[in-house]
């Protein structure tokens, strides 16, 4: 007993402390750290304003306002670069929003909150601030949906603007896109801008596409490059849709032209 008595004598305060450390760490694991935010507040509770419970909502209201009031800014923002960009276009055309995309084809296709209604049809032409987007593959009465250039499907033909040199591009998945040229020794470099080629069947000629980030005149069977996309495919909110009758193929539906033995 007197061993016991001498044993708590020199480690009760140590003994204390490992279980109110164990006790601690057993209540932060069941309320999931409940307790620390707990602790926290007990603690800092003198030092708070003390604000009563209709100050906390009016607080609450006025801080989500001044959120509302960002994000409107930040929209009014974008809306004017559209509308700047619209001024530019030749011909009419029609804003409209972006409403939809699938996560799993973000680069695919999206849907406009905009169809038949505004006179938009398939074939129409989509763009936005920077460049080509897309042309609408279908509609409704309310919606369309579009196919963007991004889409591995995609087929854009395109010219570069310093040395008239002819490509198709197709989409890869993201906000670079290939182009495999006609000629076997292209005039291209990096840098070179890109737009849609006046023997296009599908787009209308001289729209932005983007810039050649890379070449590669060794790449079989044509020489290719890495072109990045102007417009923020990846990030879309507003569009612009302009008419356009795609030129109708003699063996079938409207088609890019691709280079010789390409399908």
């Amino acid at each position: 007993m007197f061993a016991i008595r001498r044993w708590w004598g020199l480690y009760a305060r140590r003994a204390g402390l490992i279980a109110l450390a164990v006790g601690v760490a057993w209540a932060i694991r069941v309320t999931q750290g409940a307790v620390i935010y707990e602790i926290y507040q007990w603690i800092t509770y003198p030092l708070q304003a003390g604000l009563t419970q209709p100050e906390q909502i009016e607080n609450a209201y006025v801080l989500e306002l001044q959120e509302r009031i960002v994000e409107l800014e930040n929209q009014n923002q974008s809306l004017k670069s559209l509308v700047d960009y619209k001024a530019n276009l030749p011909g009419e055309s029609v804003t409209a929003a972006v409403i939809g995309r699938s996560a799993d084809h973000w680069w695919h296709q999206v849907t406009l909150g905009k169809g038949s209604r505004s006179d938009i049809a398939v074939g129409h032409v989509v763009s936005g601030y920077g460049g080509l987007v897309g042309r609408v593959i279908a509609v409704t009465p309310n919606t369309s949906r579009v196919l963007l250039v991004s889409d591995p499907n995609s087929q854009v033909g395109v010219t570069i603007s310093r040395s008239r040199v002819m490509g198709y591009m197709r989409g890869q998945r993201g906000n670079r896109v290939t182009v495999e040229f006609f000629e076997k020794n292209p005039d291209v470099k990096a840098g070179d801008v890109v737009v849609t080629s006046s023997y296009s069947r599908l787009y209308p000629s001289d729209i932005p596409v983007g810039r050649i980030e890379s070449v590669n005149l060794s790449k079989s069977p044509a020489p290719e490059a890495t072109i990045q996309l102007s417009s923020p495919v990846g990030a879309l909110e507003w569009v612009m849709v302009q008419p356009f009758e795609p030129l109708e193929d003699v063996d079938g539906p409207p088609v890019e032209l691709v280079p010789e033995g390409e399908p």
